[in-house]
């Protein structure tokens, strides 16, 4: 019963597999290409990048404060019928019109406005936007990061269940093999039945294994599959190999002073702090005298400027200057730069708290990388001590001197090796990659 069960199972397992194979193309992709794919494709660095765009317009409107403003506007306007204002010299007789009726009115004008001095708020509204782009660029530096580890780990975790599969498959064949020549033994009477069904149990639970192996599977390609941006239909090829050499840790004071200075959110916090003490600075600014130059250019029909004002275009100009100081304003100012010089010792805090976080994060990846490391050498050594066992006991088992309980133990001993092998080279792959991410390691894929 529960040999058909499993064979339902496994013909589904193949069914999806196959339906998974078909219904799109077939990519191979190594872990850099993977990387390169994931980057182009992620809608949190194209987020980012339109966030760093606004700050480089922010930083270029604050740098236009330091240029004059010219303005033009034209108008028409229609006033009221009045009467007109006269004289009238009895001498001559004649009448001289000194306020005529004038009900239509045209204005075209240009103005041009110049900051002179305002007490270092330009400059301080400059450096504040300067900051905010770079803060903005080094959080998109820091998603890279992320997007780098996440696209790794999921490389390595399809690698590691696709080779799950494969030594499960091999442990398969290896069974059925010995499942062959025990029921050939029980034929002749040489070994009793509950050796037979013995070896069906673990074969049984060496497919169950692999068709929860090859669903891991599914679902790592179709994670992997959303990093890279292609169908999930597609069939995604690990090329690179599961099992080559890592870079080995590097020592503690190294990767430290490594993470200082090159993780990136480390640099957007320090920027945003930057961002912050300038924009105190602008409030601040606020409250000193301010200087600004004034200039128009007008024509116009009736000139207003002109006495008496006669029908007809007429143009006129004027430039002033202009002092103002703010005397009081109810503590305005003051509260406003109070405000944002709070805001920037949260700030400060916060990094002093990332950078504890930091040493260890990056502590944690190291003896990770260590950890893993030894688990492999382990896991090689487990592996070529079971091959050899169940060599031997195969041989034994086969000449009729060994039990097939201890074949049996042996072909599991080599299955749980192989797979703890597969699960320590992940493990080693996984751990490079975050520790490289914990310390902020620039990435040479574009």
């Amino acid at each position: 019963m529960i040999g058909r069960l499993l064979g339902g199972l496994a013909a589904a397992s193949l069914a999806a597999t196959a339906a998974a194979q078909t219904s799109g193309a077939t990519v191979a992709l190594t872990v850099e290409e993977a990387v390169a794919r994931a980057r182009g494709a992620s809608p949190t660095l194209v987020a980012l990048g339109e966030r760093e765009a606004a700050a480089g317009e922010a930083q270029r409107g604050a740098n236009a404060e330091r240029l004059p403003r010219i303005d033009a506007r034209a108008g028409y306007t229609r006033w009221s019928d009045v009467p007109e204002f006269s004289t009238f010299d009895p001498a001559t007789g004649e009448e001289t019109v000194i306020f005529p009726n004038l009900p239509d009115n045209f204005l075209a004008r240009v103005d041009l406005r110049a900051p002179l001095y305002v007490g270092g708020r330009t400059a301080s509204l400059e450096r504040a936007a300067t900051e905010q782009v770079e803060a903005v660029r080094r959080e998109r530096d820091a998603a890279v990061h992320d997007v780098r580890f996440e696209t790794e780990r999921a490389y390595w975790n399809l690698a590691l269940t696709r080779d799950s599969s494969r030594v499960l498959g091999e442990s398969l064949a290896a069974y059925e093999a010995h499942l062959a020549d025990a029921r050939n033994f029980e034929r002749v009477g040489m070994a009793p039945r509950s050796e037979v069904l013995r070896v069906e149990v673990e074969r049984d639970r060496a497919e169950l294994e692999r068709i929860r192996a090859e669903s891991a599977a599914r679902i790592a390609q179709a994670d992997l599959a959303r990093l890279v941006d292609v169908a999930l239909g597609t069939t995604i090829t690990t090329v690179d190999p599961i099992d080559a050499p890592a870079e080995p840790a590097e020592p503690l004071d190294a990767l430290l002073a490594e993470a200082a200075a090159h993780r990136p959110e480390r640099e957007a916090l320090a920027a945003r702090a930057r961002a912050l003490d300038a924009s105190a600075e602008a409030e601040r600014a606020a409250a000193r005298p301010h200087a600004s130059l004034a200039a128009g250019y007008e024509y116009a029909d009736p000139q207003r400027r002109i006495v008496p004002p006669e029908s007809g275009w007429n143009d006129a100009w004027d430039v002033g200057v202009a002092l103002t100081m703010r005397l009081w304003d109810g503590g305005r100012t003051n509260a406003a730069a109070a405000r944002v010089t709070h805001e920037t010792a949260a700030v400060r805090a916060q990094l002093d708290e990332l950078d504890r976080r930091i040493g260890l994060e990056v502590l944690a990846r190291r003896e990770e990388l260590l950890a893993a490391s030894a688990a492999v050498e382990v896991a090689d050594r487990g592996v070529a001590s079971a091959r050899e066992a169940v060599r031997v006991a195969g041989e034994r088992y086969r000449a009729g001197v060994l039990p097939s309980s201890e074949l049996l133990d042996a072909e599991t001993a080599l299955l749980i090796a192989g797979l703890d092998r597969v699960r320590a080279w992940a493990e080693v792959r996984i751990a490079r990659a975050a520790l490289d991410r914990a310390v902020g390691r620039v990435s040479e894929t574009p």
